[in-house]
């Protein structure tokens, strides 16, 4: 008798605990309106990389020696193409450059990186004020990744991505410390 009470017991507690703490529906991620012919210019210029969550650790591995990133992203020479320039502020100081190049997908919101067919990158809305967020996935990992055009928004920005992006299996979560000041993004 006890333990049918004690089961009763922990039973409604999950479901009183599921209604209060309750992940949103996949649907709630809203891709961003990229409509295969070209990349809307509200997402276009400076972006700042903040967080990246992923199932593993080693999936975010990458982000391990970074103190912060800073994106520019602009309308490619051709329609279907972007061009992506970082510069990556290593925690030992030193500036990193990269470039890279996204293809826009006809009839999808996805982005092809070029050079890297394995690799799949989806954007989509955030509800924090100049935000954005990227899914990427490639052989062998996936993870979502928080920008914004501030380099440092609210707290309540990241604490929404870590919950968010725990209800979408992601287990690992990375802060970029943001200590140091941005490289400069150079023009070629």
């Amino acid at each position: 008798m006890f333990h049918q009470i004690w089961a009763a017991l922990l039973y409604f507690y999950g479901i009183i605990l599921n209604s209060i703490y309750q992940c949103p529906e996949h649907s709630q991620l809203t891709t961003l309106g990229v409509d295969g012919k070209e990349f809307p210019e509200v997402h276009l210029g400076r972006w700042y990389f903040i967080a990246g969550a992923a199932p593993t650790k080693e999936e975010l591995a990458t982000f391990d020696p970074v103190d912060n990133i800073v994106f520019n992203m602009a309308a490619g020479s051709a329609p279907m193409q972007l061009h992506l320039r970082a510069t990556i502020r290593m925690k030992d100081g030193l500036c990193v450059p990269r470039k890279w190049i996204y293809h826009l997908s006809e009839g999808s919101t996805d982005l092809r990186t070029e050079g890297r067919p394995d690799m799949k990158t989806e954007l989509f809305s955030s509800s924090c004020p100049g935000g954005i967020m990227l899914n990427e996935t490639g052989q062998g990992y996936q993870r979502f990744l928080l920008y914004n055009r501030s380099p440092h928004p609210p707290e309540k920005c990241v604490e929404e991505f870590k919950s968010l992006t725990s209800c979408l299996d992601s287990k690992a979560f990375l802060l970029t410390p943001r200590n140091q000041e941005a490289c400069e993004l150079s023009n070629n």
